[in-house]
């Protein structure tokens, strides 16, 4: 039996897990060894860099952010062999939708109430108004859509987070979502170094306030966590880096709503016949990885509803054990994307990069614009109103 029968013969959990027939499973070892080491590399140069050289707590210089970018260089100097192949598009595809399943134990409804009824707005307003403008912005540039969204989604949500969920929601290729990281993490490194600085200036040592842009106005989680501590550390105000905490996700919260809803946008594009890509069904409309990303967060808020009740999460996990298991699923989920990014890296034509130029630094740039000033905006109107 040739490749061609082998494939079309494939059983279904064959094709959801692997990709390839089972036969063919340990043609995907070269691949995932090559990812693996990536994965290993970035997770370690992340923490080196970020905690023992920079000082942080947890780094703000995002592993994921440097598996796109060491496999891109490595992709340039050498000549990815054929062999890595199935292992490569494996990363991209399964690894990357087991990461993004388990993200939603990052998630729980509790976390919007903390914020009360005008932080909610704020984070909103801020969210709306960026994925809105930079979309504007993009169109304007003649860049991809695609693109366009990617940037949007991860200056207003959750940075890498974000454009690695949106991406294969939306079909966004391999460069896109690389571009798209790029972008994000050069802004956001940015906004972790200078922010702190303008917010204590803007807002007079409002520590809330403060708080709540640098969690509005910051990209990624860890990010947000680096120019919170920064602020509380230099201004001697540790609620600062609580509420950007808190502030931060409330936004991530905020992904389980945006990226199906993208999702759903793009399929219906494509089906009538406005936007490049196959007509599909209801599993394209609502893939099912994105399902499996709210049933995690689900799964996490009903087991912080045990805790918070002073019982046991699901009746079993004290709250140490809970903590524990949280803990765990974050870091595996954390791997799952390094590796998946590091096989975006290998698998990438930086040549495709040239084509698209500076536009999407000027997007990016207009975008972190945006957010800022949106957050500024809303959080002077309405941040005296939250009180922690």
């Amino acid at each position: 039996m040739n490749m061609k029968e082998t494939t079309r013969t494939m059983t279904t959990w064959e094709k959801n897990l692997f990709g390839v027939p089972a036969n063919d499973i340990p043609k995907l070892f070269p691949g995932i060894l090559a990812v693996s080491i990536l994965t290993w590399i970035s997770i370690w140069v992340s923490d080196f860099i970020g905690t023992q050289w920079m000082g942080f707590e947890k780094s703000p210089i995002s592993p994921v952010m440097l598996a796109i970018i060491i496999g891109l260089l490595v992709g340039v100097v050498i000549k990815m062999p054929k062999i890595l192949t199935p292992g490569l598009s494996f990363a991209v595809k399964k690894i990357l939708r087991l990461g993004i399943i388990l993200l939603g134990i990052r998630l729980t409804v509790f976390d919007v109430f903390k914020l009360g009824v005008f932080g909610v707005p704020i984070v909103a307003v801020c969210i709306i108004g960026a994925l809105m403008i930079t979309t504007w912005i993009n169109h304007k540039l003649n860049l991809p859509e695609r693109l366009g969204t990617l940037i949007a989604v991860g200056t207003s949500i959750c940075g890498v987070t974000a454009i690695v969920a949106a991406g294969p929601a939306i079909d966004a290729d391999e460069e896109e979502s690389a571009y798209a990281v790029t972008v994000i993490t050069i802004f956001g490194l940015f906004a972790t170094l200078v922010y702190p600085y303008l917010a204590h200036a803007i807002f007079a040592g409002q520590a809330v306030q403060a708080g709540m842009f640098l969690g509005t106005a910051v990209h990624e989680t860890a990010q947000v966590v680096g120019a919170g501590q920064i602020y509380a550390d230099i201004f001697s105000q540790p609620i600062a880096l609580d509420v950007a905490t808190i502030t931060k996700l409330v936004r991530n919260v905020f992904m389980a709503a945006v990226i199906p809803f993208m999702a759903f946008y793009y399929a219906r594009k494509a089906q009538s016949g406005n936007f490049e890509g196959e007509k599909t069904g209801f599993t394209k409309l609502f893939p099912v990885f994105i399902f499996g990303f709210l049933a995690m967060a689900v799964f996490r808020s009903i087991g912080d509803a045990g805790i918070n009740a002073g019982g046991q999460a699901f009746g079993i996990l004290s709250s140490s054990s809970w903590s524990e298991t949280i803990s765990f699923i974050k870091n595996f989920a954390e791997i799952c994307l390094v590796a998946a990014l590091a096989g975006v890296g290998l698998n990438t034509n930086f040549k495709s990069f040239k084509a698209l130029g500076i536009k999407p630094f000027i997007v990016g740039l207009s975008a972190a614009t945006v957010v800022g000033g949106i957050s500024l905006v809303a959080i002077k109107l309405l941040g005296s109103f939250v009180v922690l």
